[in-house]
């Protein structure tokens, strides 16, 4: 994962006496999401990070299952989704298993009055439209199109966005990202025959230290509930931080797509995996180059995860009538492939500019009733014409 990176002061050794200009301490701070035993950063605050004025009532957070059980093929528009000035409030949970939740969302204004903290999961917060600032105690991070912003589990964090027209696409994992085994050295360090490597990572920049008392509001999310934490001084007062826990940002377009003579199977477009899931980027890439080769998927059934296509740019070459925002999902059990027509399009096509996600689940997904309200209920049938 991100190599070792680091901010600001930090003391030569750690756990030793780190002194203010006037004397008293610095207050050091393990941050990590599993426990002692893997990668971690030390952040130096210049308040203790303990003092809590106040615990509001909790707020339900949690995905409205309308359907545990899936076995049709489905289709959600996502950019049907109502745009809302509140962060929070306007994610819109879509699909979800223990595993992994998916969330659209189209906030029209920046986070005003509070800072959030998931401690539920792990965050892959992709922009599909708009551009702005994700701010953090570690620093700051700009993002605008194709940007997926990992943000560990316990991050405290703020958006803060240049417009009001805002499409994002989240998929919060309760463990960790991380690349696929078959990119990394023994050491973690890339591999030349990765599509990306470590210079593509943009790390967090402009540590700025926020010395201040008051009442900081803080939603805290943990197993589906917000809790409302007033805090005595500011989250973003470190100081300075080391290692390897950290935000940071990867474009789409640094994935450097493998091709071949004939149709490569998804793996090669992997980006990161997870505990039973992964995710995939089909970006703009030239097509298979032997003669004969037909560049469209065959069609295959998924006996081992349910896979679900979102769709970014681009004409998709195997289906028809794709819109941007647009998400289909596949379940395990039945057989897809490309929609009547796609083959023969595709032969002879020298490349093709689609950029999709896909993230596919190796237990199957629920379906929520933000999903409903936004399905074309026939797509299943897609496939007769």
């Amino acid at each position: 994962m991100p190599h070792y990176h680091s901010l600001g002061q930090v003391p030569h050794k750690r756990h030793t006496v780190f002194r203010k200009p006037d004397g008293g301490l610095y207050c050091e701070e393990l941050v990590s999401t599993e426990g002692f035993s893997h990668d971690a950063s030390l952040v130096y605050h210049v308040h203790p990070p303990t003092a809590v004025l106040e615990v509001d009532e909790p707020i339900d957070f949690a995905p409205r299952v309308a359907e545990a059980k899936n076995m049709r093929h489905r289709c959600y528009h996502g950019f049907n989704i109502p745009s809302s000035d509140d962060y929070l409030k306007g994610r819109r949970p879509v699909l979800v298993n223990d595993d992994v939740c998916i969330h659209l969302a189209a906030p029209s204004a920046s986070m005003r009055g509070y800072f959030f903290k998931n401690s539920d999961a792990h965050e892959l917060v992709f922009i599909h439209q708009g551009k702005g600032v994700l701010k953090t105690p570690f620093g700051q991070i700009e993002f605008g199109y194709g940007d997926q912003l990992i943000i560990p589990r316990g991050t405290i964090h703020q958006f803060e966005f240049e417009g009001s027209d805002n499409r994002l696409f989240i998929v919060e994992s309760f463990s960790p990202y991380r690349f696929p085994k078959r990119y990394l050295s023994p050491n973690g360090q890339l591999l030349e025959n990765a599509p990306f490597c470590e210079r593509d990572l943009r790390k967090p920049t402009d540590l700025q230290t926020f010395d201040e008392k008051g009442d900081f509001l803080v939603y805290v999310k943990k197993q589906d509930q917000l809790y409302p934490y007033h805090f005595a001084t500011h989250p973003f007062d470190y100081v300075g931080w080391d290692g390897y826990h950290y935000p940071y940002a990867f474009n789409v377009k640094d994935f450097e797509p493998i091709t071949g003579r004939v149709h490569q199977p998804p793996p090669v477009h992997q980006v990161w995996e997870a505990h039973n899931f992964v995710i995939c980027n089909f970006v703009p890439r030239l097509y298979d180059y032997h003669p004969d080769s037909i560049p469209a998927p065959y069609a295959h059934s998924n006996v081992d995860s349910d896979e679900v296509l979102y769709y970014v740019d681009g004409d998709f070459m195997s289906r028809n009538n794709v819109t941007k925002g647009m998400i289909t999902l596949h379940p395990i059990g039945i057989p897809h492939g490309p929609h009547p027509g796609a083959i023969e399009r595709s032969i002879g096509k020298k490349d093709t500019q689609e950029l999709a996600l896909m993230v596919d689940t190796f237990r199957p997904l629920r379906v929520t009733a933000d999903a409903l309200e936004i399905e074309d209920k026939n797509y299943y049938k897609s496939w007769l014409h």
